[in-house]
């Protein structure tokens, strides 16, 4: 997403990210996992290679005790469909990606907490190619799915890359992760960044690929959760980062979707919470996205039964990117949000559904025949 400031942040993300992994590579290494009982157990109640759970999984560990010390080796070992990686606990510095020929394609982080498996890695649109030229947003993401079928439970996605590290840089997207596979689902999974963290889209204009995100943890400050796809968000957390380089709001932007002009559903959130560490108002909720490759976008965002923190300006939540193509003229809504940043006071900016309307946008009504949220 476009830039709207030359910024720099605090190092907290940073320190947080770089902290965390070590506590988890630690305790993934460590004699703990080696003297239990049972021997080492690093992949905990999900096997090991010497006991797997079907012939097509396969187990990273980062010190050697699985099949493959980093995720996108196990991912190239993984060519067809129908592999499931399971990840021990530990930091894995690298990108990762996943490509259309490995469908139906399943991660399990191994620890009980998503914190505990984390991969991450610091390009941005403006860093430098080793060959020339730089990354781009799509190019700086982390990790990258494009198979169909992708599901992920209890893993972290982190981009740690930091404008203040990098003041000459004015390409400052830095993606933690880019879906773009139908029928993508995330458990139970964290997505750490600042600006453009979570890019959900589709491999194609006409492409209309459905993401799923239940129990997830999202933050970040620019555009953070942004793209084409046609995304449901349930039981989810939105947190904004504060900025001590700006001086007045805003801050930033929660959501930044470019639906497809002939898809008739883009985002939706229900049953979530938005948080942040910013002063009151000091963050929009959303702002449509019409990017240069596609003017016929329409983006479609609906918020609904879901508390919007006072960081949030309830007065004016949302607002353009591009003055050619204002707010007001794309597919947003809201219906029964609660919160300080959900109180109506200039009714005009504030879109609401109906009842009637609001029957429309539900999960069923957003992913049809695809059921992730219900169990096996």
């Amino acid at each position: 997403m476009p830039s709207p400031h030359r910024v720099r942040l605090p190092l907290s993300r940073r320190g947080f990210l770089t902290a965390g992994s070590t506590a988890a590579l630690a305790l993934a290494s460590g004699p703990a996992w080696a003297t239990t009982a049972a021997g080492p157990r690093p992949f905990g109640r999900y096997g090991s290679p010497n006991a797997r759970l079907t012939p097509k999984t396969l187990y990273v560990h980062p010190a050697g005790r699985g099949d493959f010390t980093s995720v996108q080796t196990a991912v190239t070992a993984a060519s067809g469909s129908g592999w499931t990686l399971v990840v021990a606990p530990g930091a894995y510095r690298e990108t990762v990606a996943v490509d259309a020929t490995r469908t139906g394609m399943t991660w399990i982080g191994a620890g009980d907490d998503p914190r505990s498996v984390v991969i991450v890695y610091d390009n941005a649109a403006g860093t430098p190619k080793p060959g020339g030229g730089t990354y781009g947003t799509t190019g700086s993401a982390t990790t990258l799915v494009q198979a169909d079928g992708f599901t992920a439970h209890r893993v972290t996605f982190a981009n740690d890359w930091l404008r203040a590290d990098h003041p000459g840089v004015s390409g400052t997207q830095a993606v933690a992760i880019k879906v773009q596979g139908d029928r993508s689902a995330f458990h139970h999974c964290r997505f750490l960044g600042h600006q453009d963290t979570l890019y959900a889209d589709s491999m194609a204009l006409g492409v209309f690929a459905r993401q799923y995100f239940a129990h997830c943890y999202a933050e970040g400050d620019v555009d953070f959760v942004f793209g084409r796809g046609t995304a449901v968000f349930e039981h989810c957390h939105f947190r904004t980062l504060t900025r001590t380089d700006l001086s007045s709001a805003p801050y930033g932007f929660v959501f930044a979707p470019s639906t497809a002009g002939a898809n008739p559903r883009g985002y939706l959130v229900t049953r979530s919470r938005v948080t942040g560490e910013a002063p009151d108002a000091y963050y929009k909720l959303a702002r449509p996205w019409v990017p240069s490759s596609d003017p016929t976008a329409h983006p479609s965002l609906t918020v609904r039964d879901t508390h919007l923190g006072p960081g949030i300006d309830a007065v004016a939540p949302y607002t353009n990117m591009s003055d050619s193509f204002p707010w007001q003229n794309q597919r947003f809504a809201e219906y029964r949000n609660t919160g300080p940043g959900a109180v109506v006071t200039v009714p005009e900016n504030r879109p609401r559904l109906t009842a009637t309307e609001a029957e429309s946008h539900t999960r069923g009504a957003y992913l049809g025949d695809w059921r992730p949220y219900e169990r096996p």
